[in-house]
């Protein structure tokens, strides 16, 4: 499945892990922020969310730096990119 699929399916989370001050500048509608630098230490946070995660950031660095982490503690996960991308796949939603 997809991310486009996986968002039109309403399934996962959408997790932002840029800064609180990037995230209060603009995010996707009902996404969680959790700061790529806190996630180590928010793992129990982050395993409480709806699978899979669907990680963002402002060009897919640091998503794709959470995704390889959170794949390692067995987390169902994908690098979405950019939160814009996700934010236009959301209100293309079918």
């Amino acid at each position: 499945m997809n991310i486009q699929d996986l968002i039109n399916a309403g399934k996962g989370t959408v997790v932002d892990v840029r800064s609180r001050g990037e995230f209060m500048g603009g995010n996707v509608a009902e996404s969680v922020n959790i700061p790529l630098d806190e996630i180590t230490h928010r793992i129990d946070d982050v395993k409480a969310l709806e699978m899979p995660l669907i990680l963002v950031c402002a060009s897919g660095g640091r998503s794709g730096m959470a995704e390889q982490f959170l794949s390692a503690q067995g987390l169902e996960c994908y690098n979405a990119g950019s939160w814009l991308n996700v934010n236009y796949m959301q209100a293309q939603k079918v």
